[in-house]
């Protein structure tokens, strides 16, 4: 395979993004793929050698982005709420940066598993989870949230709840993604009842 310019190379894992998001990993063939990009099919090959290589490059570049935030976040040394909210922004920030992406990881990563190329997956998974849970169980330990908050719910309910706003977010849109995330904060955090 005969390496392109970088920049042609990324706009056709945009493209290829796009569509997998779409319609789908199994659904999405290297014909739709090139149609996509205004090229023939067989011309798509002089730039990737498949397309899991194209679907694997997508996700592996969204993970290790999303990791180099999650890792600054916790690394800094915040409390359990400042550490949540860091988290939830950058999320948001990573959904402005690869929606596409995040849309396929939250369609196809299930099924991706299975496959040897596609193991990073449950370790991000393991490492999402590590993070979000040991936040919230510090959180409870030191008085900053409920002694009765189920922090495993509560992780599911945070984890979700952040990551459908892929369905919906569109880059450029009427709110930031630190502005989303301020308000949903807001909301989690808050709660959205009027308080006495």
């Amino acid at each position: 395979m005969t390496t392109a310019a970088p920049e042609r190379r990324r706009e056709l894992l945009a493209t290829a993004a796009e569509v997998f998001a779409a319609q789908g990993y199994n659904a999405t063939t290297v014909r739709k793929i090139a149609d996509a990009a205004g090229m023939l099919a067989g011309s798509l090959y002089y730039h990737f050698d498949s397309k899991e290589s194209m679907l694997d490059e997508i996700l592996s570049t969204f993970l290790t982005e999303l990791w180099e935030g999650y890792d600054a976040v916790l690394a800094a040394g915040l409390g359990p709420r400042a550490t949540i909210g860091a988290l939830v922004t950058e999320s948001f920030r990573e959904i402005d940066r690869h929606r596409a992406a995040v849309a396929i990881y939250q369609r196809e990563s299930r099924h991706l598993v299975d496959l040897p190329r596609f193991g990073y997956l449950a370790d991000s998974q393991r490492r999402f989870e590590k993070a979000w849970l040991g936040t919230l169980e510090r959180g409870v330990a030191d008085g900053t949230f409920r002694a009765d908050l189920d922090v495993r719910l509560t992780y599911r309910f945070v984890r979700d709840t952040v990551w459908v706003a892929a369905s919906w977010y569109r880059p450029g849109g009427q709110h930031s993604p630190e502005e989303i995330a301020r308000q949903y904060l807001s909301m989690v955090l808050d709660g959205i009842a009027v308080r006495d």
